[in-house]
Order: C-alpha cells, then sequence, then structure tokens
C-alpha cells in the first residue's frame, strides 16, 4: 500500500483550530485504512492536532506577526498515520519541562504531557531551514489486530 499525503498552510490564529480538525477529520474519513477508527480516536488526535497548533501560535510565534504561516503536514504511511506540525518560533528543549505533579494543579504546562498521552510517539526538531518541527504519530492497527488484542 502506498502512503498518502495532505498539506495545509494557516496563518498563526487561534480562530482557524475548526478548519484544521475538519481538514483532518476529512482527511481521515477518506482513507479506507482508517475507517475502523472510532469517534473517540478522532476525537484524540484532533486534540493532539490542537494542542500541538495552539502551542506553536501561542508561544512559538508568540511574538511573530499574525500572518506568520504554520504548516501541518499529514502522512499515511503503511503501519503509522504521522502529523507534523512546522513553525518559525525559537527552539526549546521539551525534555526541560517537568512533568505534572499527581494532584497538583499549575497553570499551563500540561500540552507536552498531554501530547504524550494521545500518541503513541511524540518527537520535536528544529531544522536547518530555522523552522521546528513537531512529529506526532499514531500507530495503525487493522481491525483485525485491534479484535485478537481485546
Amino acid at each position: 500500500m502506498g502512503k498518502r499525503q495532505s498539506r495545509l498552510t494557516v496563518a498563526s490564529d487561534l480562530s482557524l483550530m475548526i478548519q484544521i480538525q475538519r481538514w483532518f477529520e476529512e482527511f481521515c474519513l477518506q482513507q479506507p485504512r482508517l475507517s475502523h477508527w472510532s469517534d473517540n480516536r478522532l476525537y484524540c488526535l484532533k486534540l493532539a492536532i490542537a494542542e500541538g497548533f495552539s502551542n506553536a501560535v501561542r508561544h512559538a510565534h508568540r511574538h511573530r506577526p499574525p500572518d506568520t504561516p504554520i504548516e501541518i503536514q499529514l502522512s499515511l504511511e503503511c503501519d503509522r498515520l504521522e502529523i507534523r506540525i512546522w513553525d518559525f518560533g525559537q527552539p526549546f528543549n521539551p525534555e526541560q519541562i517537568p512533568e505534572p505533579e499527581p494532584g497538583t494543579l499549575r497553570l499551563g504546562g500540561y500540552g507536552w504531557f498531554l501530547l504524550r498521552r494521545l500518541c503513541d510517539r511524540v518527537t520535536y526538531r528544529r531544522n536547518a531551514d530555522g523552522r521546528n518541527c513537531l512529529l506526532l504519530e499514531h500507530a495503525i492497527e487493522t481491525p483485525s489486530d485491534s479484535l485478537s488484542s481485546n
């Protein structure tokens, strides 16, 4: 099976979140290999995209013009769905973000923790072209795989 890809470039504007989530959902619904995904799984991945996009807008592009582009790429590989969110902000080290303490509340700092819970693999890197890439990966199992693991 070949891979399927889609790309969307938007301004750094949180009001575009619904457009981004619709684009993602339409992509998934057009993929026969994802047709068995539950509404809950789609919701979790839409939440991951929302978190990644809002972090790019609120943190990476905080001091940049609102028309600074954020690119989102979807790539359906044979065993996983890859979601890449590209921004032009200052790089950061996600390893320096502390895990939230159980039973405590704090203002902010849950995004990276949430992404790691919603996706199978989360990586972040700075490219030579000056852009940052947040890569969110989610494994694709066939319907027979999910039946045999229950």
